[in-house]
């Protein structure tokens, strides 16, 4: 699987990372033996990068993450986290439902972007993972927290690296404006943005990917699938996690004719595309089963010829102004 490294930091991706978010019970219990299964199927299939964060299951994810990779050499993989929500224990008091996560709710998450706060993150969650180091620390979600993020949160990243305690620095988003802030105001090696370049939404064209490009900064993008809508466009589908517009429903509807027409089935069309930008280095693609990962694999390998992007522009199905992926399977 084709590697790339962040910006001008030494830390290599592979094409495809496994985001563990799922197998810290995401929406619905994941058994701990699939999730091992999960993270074995990725590395049976090269994945060597892997991505988690304390938010995803009140740290379930990073604790199952490292338990699955920590019998694999260390230097064979690329590990990434998150900083920005510390864990403080509480009173259980049913579940975290209401966050999206099938666990009890015996922690609550506390906003802290803080110099002290960030560094107690990433100690957290080297205990949490059992591991010797991370190489990818991200702040995430710094929408609502974005002086804090820029004045406190970043610098102490900064510092972390410069010690040699991480290896590379960014910021995680579903958004693009932020993200192109820290791109041009900052020196992070990486940013990661979700959904913001897709099929169905190329936000993140209008600045954040020339900005990364010129810039030398790499973007790691997620959310390729909108999560759920351009998998499986149907009626009640999701789109950002909310029930999809009828719009963009319509929209997903004609995308898949169009990939059909050329043999290629949606979901790798979609991949394909928010991988087909200079800038971008690899995609985050969520999984919680053996099947799930062996499919995202099977999806980056499979041929997807040019003359579909041809049609899509000519459609008006893709703006005119982005790139176009080139034709081609595995990498």
């Amino acid at each position: 699987m084709r590697r790339s490294r962040l910006g001008r930091s030494g830390v290599e991706i592979t094409e495809l990372s496994f985001g563990a978010a799922a197998i810290g019970n995401l929406f619905t219990p994941v058994a701990p033996e699939e999730a091992a299964a999960a993270v074995d199927a990725a590395w049976d299939v090269g994945i060597r990068t892997f991505d988690t964060a304390p938010h995803y299951g009140l740290g379930l994810s990073e604790r199952r993450l490292g338990e699955a990779l920590r019998g694999r050499p260390r230097e064979a993989y690329t590990l990434s986290t998150k900083v920005g929500r510390l864990l403080e224990p509480c009173p259980a008091d049913g579940d975290d439902l209401a966050h999206g996560f099938a666990v009890p709710a015996d922690h609550r998450r506390v906003w802290d972007f803080s110099a002290d706060g960030v560094r107690r993150s990433v100690e957290e969650s080297l205990t949490r993972l059992g591991l010797d180091r991370i190489d990818i620390v991200h702040l995430h979600d710094p929408d609502e927290h974005e002086e804090a993020a820029f004045r406190h949160g970043y610098p102490a990243l900064e510092r972390l690296r410069a010690e040699g305690v991480v290896g590379a620095i960014g910021a995680g988003m579903n958004q693009a404006a932020m993200l192109t802030r820290f791109v041009r105001d900052t020196d992070v090696d990486t940013v990661l943005c979700a959904g913001r370049y897709t099929l169905l939404d190329q936000s993140a064209l209008a600045e954040l990917l020339p900005e990364a490009e010129a810039r030398g900064i790499s973007v790691i993008v997620g959310g390729v699938f909108n999560s759920g809508l351009l998998a499986d466009p149907r009626p009640g589908a999701t789109y950002d996690y909310t029930a999809a517009p009828d719009d963009l429903l319509r929209r997903a509807l004609r995308i898949e004719a169009v990939a059909a027409r050329h043999g290629v089935v949606l979901r790798a069309a979609a991949l394909h595309y928010s991988l087909g930008h200079p800038a971008v280095a690899g995609a985050l693609v969520g999984t919680r089963s053996a099947r799930e990962v062996r499919d995202a694999a099977g999806l980056l390998a499979r041929d997807v010829p040019a003359a579909l992007w041809d049609d899509l522009l000519a459609e008006g199905l893709l703006p005119k102004d982005g790139p176009l992926p080139q034709g081609g399977g595995a990498r």
